[in-house]
This record gives structure tokens, C-alpha cells and sequence, in this order.
């Protein structure tokens, strides 16, 4: 961590043990993480260096959850994630920073509005939930719903490791419960932050350095996800809905600055 002050290295700290936290109890809180990171760090390199610590953590809530995933959402999803993953790594390689995040930020308050907007519609006709979590009333067409939130979470994933507001917002709207989120979207992550990994390096956005940073920072993310994992148990379900909610409003205004 050369060159980096006391400040930068407690923010950077702080940081990681959010994304720790974030993936085994809140996961709108990672966009905090990728705030911090680009505050700290130039916004290209914040994304790599971001990356391994975010898969530590997702190896961590797999092994806390993974009991809970619901695999036919899974499965639906990830064709249209690749792709979006695949168009993201494009606009990387040719858009500057500002461009970037100013983007994401839009595409994320427009998510945040219409999950609102069908939550008001839809407030009286909520029926009870299956073992799995799943409302017995989810998308009124589940593969355009996966289509759209799965380019729209490849794409965000890939350019500031922003797809977690989109993943949230699609698995609130599809009438999760908190383990039934927790699990499928752990799953999601690790697989998508690892299909991600060769085409973060073959970009330059993994180097040596950041991955020696990582090491260090890992046990910070090991501590966030023990707070979460013991705290998720104690959170209400709609409190819960509201700080994922809360936390992608707060971190999609944050990106339009």
C-alpha cells in the first residue's frame, strides 16, 4: 500500500470490511465499497483492485447460504448477464471515467423508480411465499424480466462492479425472503465475478500491486461477513427491503456527481 496515507488506507480498510458485510447481510451496502474505492483510487484501477476482494466475500456468503438458491432463476439469468459482461467490457475499453459513472448512476435511479412504482401496484395483491421464498405472484413474465435485469447487472458488473443493485432490485420485485435472496445471490455473484476476471486482466485492471493490496484488505471483508452473517437473523423483511433499496438510491446519486 505505497503511498497511500493513513486516511486512504482506513478508507480502503473500511471498504472492504463493507463488502464483507454486504454480501452475508445487505448487499445494496457494496455500493458504498465502490465509492470508497473510487474516492481513493483512479476509478479504472478502483474496479480491479474491487474485484478479488468481492469474490472473497462471495465465497464466504456461498458458504453461508448456499442451501437457499433458487437455480432456475439462476439459469435464466446468466445467458443475458454474459452478454451484458461482454458488452461492459466494450464500453470500458473506450468510454473515460466520468462518462461511466454517470451511466450507471442514471440506469440505477431508473431502477430504483420502477421497482417503486410496481411495488405501490402490486401492494394488495401479495400472497403468501413458498418454502423457497418465492411469491406465488412473481414476474408477470419471468424471462423478459431476467432478460433486462440480467444485461443491465452483466453490464454495471463489469464496468464498476455495480451489478448489485440490479441483482437486488430483480429479486426484491420476484418476492424473495432474506435467505432466499441471500443464497441466490450469492451464487450469482461468485459466478459472475469470477466468468469477469479475464476480461478485468486482459483491460489492465488487475496488477500486481492491487492484488498484494487485496491480500491485506481480505481480512477486513472475513470480518465484515461475520458482522453480517450475525446480524442478517435480527433484520424485519421489509426493514430489510428498504436499507437494499435505501443503499441503491444513495450509491446511484452518489455516481452522477
Amino acid at each position: 500500500m505505497s503511498g497511500l496515507s493513513a486516511l486512504d488506507i482506513t478508507l480502503l480498510a473500511v471498504a472492504a470490511l463493507l463488502v464483507g458485510f454486504s454480501k452475508t447481510a445487505i448487499g445494496g451496502v457494496s455500493s458504498i465499497s465502490i465509492a470508497l474505492f473510487a474516492a481513493v483510487l483512479p476509478a479504472r484501477e478502483s474496479t480491479g483492485a474491487l474485484l478479488p476482494l468481492l469474490l472473497v466475500g462471495d465465497v464466504v456468503a456461498v458458504r453461508a447460504y448456499r442451501r437457499h438458491a433458487d437455480w432456475p432463476t439462476l439459469i435464466r439469468l446468466f445467458p443475458s448477464v454474459a452478454v451484458g459482461v461482454l458488452v461492459g467490457a466494450v464500453f470500458v475499453a473506450y468510454v473515460d471515467d466520468t462518462v461511466m459513472r454517470r451511466t450507471i448512476g442514471a440506469l440505477l435511479l431508473t431502477i430504483v423508480a420502477y421497482h417503486l412504482w410496481q411495488r405501490r401496484n402490486r401492494k394488495d395483491q401479495k400472497d403468501q411465499k413458498d418454502q423457497k421464498g418465492e411469491s406465488a405472484e412473481p414476474w408477470r413474465n419471468r424471462h423478459a424480466a431476467a432478460l433486462v435485469f440480467g444485461l443491465l447487472a452483466g453490464f454495471t458488473t463489469m464496468v464498476a462492479n455495480a451489478g448489485g443493485p440490479a441483482m437486488s432490485l430483480y429479486l426484491l420485485s420476484s418476492g424473495y425472503t432474506k435467505l432466499g435472496f441471500l443464497g441466490t445471490y450469492a451464487w450469482f455473484f461468485l459466478i459472475v465475478n469470477a466468468f469477469k476476471l479475464p476480461f478485468s486482466a486482459a483491460l489492465g485492471l488487475l496488477t500486481p500491486q492491487s492484488l498484494v493490496q487485496d491480500a491485506v484488505l481480505a481480512v477486513a471483508v472475513l470480518i465484515g461477513a461475520f458482522i453480517g452473517r450475525a446480524c442478517v437473523h435480527r433484520l424485519d423483511q421489509k426493514v430489510f427491503e428498504r436499507l437494499v433499496i435505501l443503499f441503491t438510491a444513495l450509491s446511484s446519486l452518489n455516481l452522477l456527481r
